[in-house]
């Protein structure tokens, strides 16, 4: 049998939020940047997951933000792509786009490149968006390319099962 590309840990806290979702009867969709379908491979590794996973959007460029997930390019400007108004404005362009109870949107600086002194390689954006509920969190991971994917990937999960256990 093949190795799962996410690790057991991962796997019980994504099982544990599809529990909640299924038994509460709520859809999610997620967008993301930095991170490139991370967050989407840890939840769709649950069996059963095509019960509450409607789906996801790989917006990497400011373009597929703007187009995809209607994100105002004029806060992108403003604010820059990686910041928490686009994060919010990602999730909740995903999860109307897909008509999702909640909706998750990452964007971040994953490096080694695309760092200024104001926005540090390992910064990530991530916002929670349910109809009734908003979650934003900023944070600089630590590490190299992969691990800032990783760790974003997994505090969006942290995210998410907060949001359910309330």
């Amino acid at each position: 049998m093949p190795a799962s590309s996410v690790d057991r840990g991962v796997e019980v806290l994504a099982s544990e939020i599809g529990g909640k979702l299924r038994r509460s009867k709520k859809t999610i969709a997620v967008a993301e940047s930095c991170t490139g379908g991370k967050l989407g491979d840890m939840i769709t590794e649950v069996p059963g997951s095509s019960d509450y996973f409607l789906g996801g959007v790989i917006s990497y460029s400011n373009d597929a933000k703007v187009n995809i997930l209607g994100v105002d390019r004029a806060i992108i400007e403003e604010k820059g792509a990686v910041s928490d108004e686009v994060a919010l404005m990602m999730a909740e362009g995903v999860r109307n786009r897909f008509g999702a109870d909640i909706g998750v949107g990452i964007t971040g600086i994953a490096g080694p490149t695309g760092a200024t002194p104001e926005k540090p390689v390992g910064l990530v954006c991530i916002a929670v968006s349910s109809s009734d509920f908003v979650e934003r969190d900023r944070t600089v991971f630590p590490g190299d390319r992969g691990s800032v994917k990783n760790q974003a990937a997994i505090r969006a999960l942290e995210m998410l099962n907060e949001l359910l256990r309330g």
